[in-house]
């Protein structure tokens, strides 16, 4: 593998995301509009990564985000502890009572059913998270004193403001100078971008974040919206997909970006909201290709972190250093056990991913 990885013995930590963290209200089985009652969960895209990676998989995880210092936000600071994500480099900002200065972000989640697709709604300006400014961060001491193996981020982070597409340059840039394996999830997300500019917004983050990542992750719909490169004659509908499509993109962007090592796609045919195909290629400079076993008619009961999934087992994989045909079939086989489960994190053991990355079934385990 192409990959340098910082040996574990000399960090303090195998993985670092940052990213927002939100809270999540989800009616369950019912819809926001008519719920009386939500359960609570903790949820983000670039924080679901690394504490998949310490849930399921058992490395030393970090977050790096900022909240309010409010109930909310000690309520979400708990559900990070309750995940095993240390928690001290999350800067606590004054709550100034109502909001008008700071506040918390709130995630209202629906999960979808048949042809009742998934809902999501977001309630977060003018968060915490959202006023990260380069300087609030001291990076040389996470990534030199302290040690870090690798860095996750993402677009969803980056899309929160201009101040957040910065920091993200300079975390990655400290990173990359002690020796930080990064990865980058584009996690284009259209409510995000649309008032800021939209996809032409977008393109001009990630294509200026893009030349300092070693790992680009996204699905079809990332790669074209947030850098730009189509894949012609693919969408969700179809219902077999033409995967040298795909490896053409990812030929394109693999030129375009020389510094990228591995890039992880995803690929999700939706037929409903309960029943999706589901699968991942992944490509890294010395291996070439390498396509996930597809399973067509994958059972969802919740998609909303399936991505995420997908790249924490990815990162798991090359971070033990297996060949990258393993590291996307565990990424693949996490995605598709996460989506069992309610919730954007993981309820997933390594051994549940390894069982079905090998070829497991669902048969009763006893």
């Amino acid at each position: 593998m192409s990959l340098t990885i910082r040996p574990a013995a000399e960090c303090r930590y195998d993985v670092v995301s940052l990213g927002e963290v939100m809270l999540r209200l989800d009616p369950g089985e019912g819809r926001i509009r008519t719920t009386r009652q939500f359960r609570a969960w903790e949820g983000g895209g670039e924080y679901n990564v690394a504490r998949g990676l310490r849930r399921a998989f058992g490395q030393r995880a970090a977050v790096v985000t900022a909240l309010a210092d409010n109930e909310v936000g000690r309520l979400v600071e708990d559900f990070i502890l309750q995940g095993g994500v240390d928690t001290q480099f999350i800067k606590w900002v004054p709550y100034d009572g109502i909001g008008r200065e700071v506040r918390n972000g709130l995630n209202f989640t629906e999960r979808g059913f048949g042809v009742r697709g998934a809902v999501g709604v977001s309630d977060r300006g003018n968060t915490a998270t959202s006023q990260l400014k380069p300087g609030d961060i001291d990076w040389d001491h996470l990534f030199g004193g302290l040690g870090v193996r690798w860095l996750h981020t993402g677009g969803i982070f980056a899309a929160l403001s201009e101040s957040t597409a910065e920091v993200v340059v300079e975390a990655v840039t400290a990173a990359k100078k002690h020796g930080t394996v990064v990865s980058y999830d584009l996690n284009y997300r259209p409510s995000l971008w649309k008032s800021i500019g939209g996809q032409a917004k977008a393109q001009e983050v990630n294509k200026a974040i893009a030349g300092h990542i070693d790992v680009m992750i996204g699905n079809e719909e990332d790669f074209t919206a947030s850098l730009g490169f189509e894949v012609e004659g693919v969408d969700e509908n179809l219902s077999d997909l033409d995967i040298s499509k795909f490896q053409s993109m990812i030929a394109t962007a693999s030129a375009a970006y020389p510094n990228f090592q591995v890039i992880g796609n995803t690929l999700r045919t939706v037929h409903s909201a309960s029943d999706n195909d589901w699968g991942a290629i992944a490509w890294s400079k010395e291996e070439g290709f390498a396509q996930a076993t597809h399973r067509p008619h994958l059972e969802i009961l919740d998609r909303v972190g399936g991505g995420d999934s997908f790249a924490s087992g990815l990162i798991f994989g090359l971070l033990e250093g297996e060949p990258l045909s393993t590291a996307v079939e565990y990424g693949a086989a996490h995605g598709a056990l996460a989506m069992t489960t309610p919730g954007d994190t993981t309820m997933v053991t390594k051994a549940e991913v390894l069982k079905l990355a090998g070829g497991g079934s669902a048969r009763v385990d006893r």
